[in-house]
């Protein structure tokens, strides 16, 4: 006997929300959520399903019965099949309304906190070309989108460079023009698939694990410096440089020209020695007159102009007078250390990462700021009593973690020294609103401002002020 095919279809199912990883929401006709692809909130479409849980569906729309006034022409050619800007057939006020939304129902379900009357969400300028990194992957059997297969043509150029495919870590979609990363970006892009095709160097094969070109990296910064990075799966000396002097002499304007030679299973390069092939190893960032140095492993905020604004809203929440004490935990390379430094008696930037820490007092050093101090450590056992006796109690903490929020031992610790006010930063509002739970006991939210830092991507950041009760 057959398997059962468990997919049922839903018809004309209004799509009411945008939820979580921008899909939209509708309900089935048994009542349950639906989580959908490739609609926008007002959409109303017939639903295949493609996976069913207890609770609710996932789906796809087959046929659309109407279309959303909210939605918009997606720009890229590559919108629908590259999953990287999910929301790029809706209009950007309508972006802004569901990433508030979403800051403000986390907060208030997940958190379960009194709240403050929430600032409306503060929108990029530049909704396109507004990325400072981006990485592509080169592969020797590109994916073909549904037109091409359905075309019933051979194709000879199986190379791309280009984004993986959703969910497929072996099928790499060919880009032709992203709307991410301003220019020269998808010139470099290009040029670098070209001469590669034409002179005949091998595309990798992530199953085969065979080929030389590996990734390519692209990093642009406020100052108009760029690095390119190539990362090549074996040595072969006289291809690697026939490449990387052609990108030279193509692109004059590149800062930073390096590469890597990586024969691991994966693509990641702290583990990795980055080599300088041409100009310097690193590119400079700038904000407020502070120059912040990139190098090829440096984690940096991938949204400059509105990093910026992110950083005076925590400059602005910490509400500084001069004499206070400052830990600012997850520091990362001590930017937002730095940023509100000149406002603060001492700030201790804690971070896990040694090569970021290195970077932060590098950083510091060449811009003469003097009232910070830099220190490796895992965030759960940092606040000993010794490390508190020695630098100060903290009068303001301000802590921007990864997206799975702070640890429950960070969470206790905080509670044991209590600063007089926490200024937290997420990039995650839903892991955001469980720790504000856990602090509740002890302190109460008084400024709430969510930033949009990824236009076209459900993606938000949002910063909180909380005072001690």
């Amino acid at each position: 006997m057959g398997r059962r095919n468990k997919n049922k279809v839903f018809d004309a199912v209004e799509v009411t929300d945008a939820g979580g990883k921008g899909k939209g929401i509708g309900k089935s006709p048994d009542g349950r959520v639906i989580f959908i692809d490739n609609v926008v909130p007002g959409d109303i479409a017939d639903i295949k399903t493609t996976k069913k849980r207890k609770s609710y569906y996932q789906g796809t729309a087959v046929n659309f019965h109407q279309f959303s006034d909210k939605r918009v022409e997606p720009v890229c050619q590559h919108f629908g099949t590259c999953g990287g800007c999910k929301w790029q057939n809706m209009g950007y006020e309508y972006q802004l309304e569901y990433k508030q939304n979403e800051v403000l129902n986390n907060l208030i379900r997940v958190g379960k906190v009194e709240l403050p009357e929430v600032t409306p969400i503060l929108g990029s300028k530049e909704i396109y070309f507004y990325r400072n990194k981006m990485e592509f992957s080169f592969s020797d059997s590109r994916w073909l989108t549904p037109e091409e297969i359905n075309s019933g043509k051979d194709f000879d150029d199986k190379n791309a460079l280009g984004f993986h495919i959703p969910g497929m870590w072996d099928k790499i979609l060919d880009i032709k023009k992203c709307h991410l990363q301003e220019d020269p970006s998808n010139a470099i892009r290009n040029f670098v698939k070209e001469y590669a095709t034409d002179n005949d160097l091998s595309f990798f094969n992530a199953r085969k694990q065979e080929g030389l070109l590996r990734t390519l990296m692209i990093r642009t910064s406020s100052t108009g410096e760029l690095m390119v990075l190539i990362q090549f799966f074996h040595e072969d000396k006289e291809k690697r440089e026939l490449l990387l002097d052609a990108v030279a002499e193509m692109f004059p304007e590149i800062t930073s020209l390096q590469y890597v030679i990586n024969e691991k299973g994966n693509d990641t390069l702290y583990d990795q020695e980055v080599i300088c092939y041409k100009g310097r190893d690193h590119i400079f960032e700038q904000m407020e007159g502070l120059q912040f140095k990139i190098n090829a492993k440096s984690f940096y905020q991938t949204n400059s102009a509105q990093a910026y604004e992110l950083y005076k809203i925590t400059r602005d929440f910490a509400d500084l007078q001069g004499d206070e004490i400052v830990y600012d935990l997850y520091t990362g390379t001590g930017t937002i250390a730095q940023f509100v430094a000149k406002k603060a008696k001492k700030v201790i930037g804690v971070e896990v990462v040694p090569e970021a820490i290195i970077d932060a007092k590098e950083n510091a050093e060449r811009n003469q700021v003097e009232n910070t101090e830099f220190f490796v450590g895992d965030m759960k056992k940092v606040f000993s009593e010794s490390f508190i006796d020695t630098h100060g109690q903290p009068d303001v903490i301000i802590t921007d973690p990864p997206r799975d929020g702070m640890h429950k031992d960070v969470i206790a610790q905080i509670i044991g020294i209590l600063p007089q006010r926490i200024v937290y930063v997420s990039c995650n509002s839903a892991t955001q609103a469980r720790d504000l739970s856990l602090l509740d006991e002890y302190y109460k939210v008084t400024k709430v401002q969510p930033v949009d830092m990824f236009p076209q991507t459900h993606h938000v950041e949002n910063v909180v002020c909380l005072e001690r009760k």
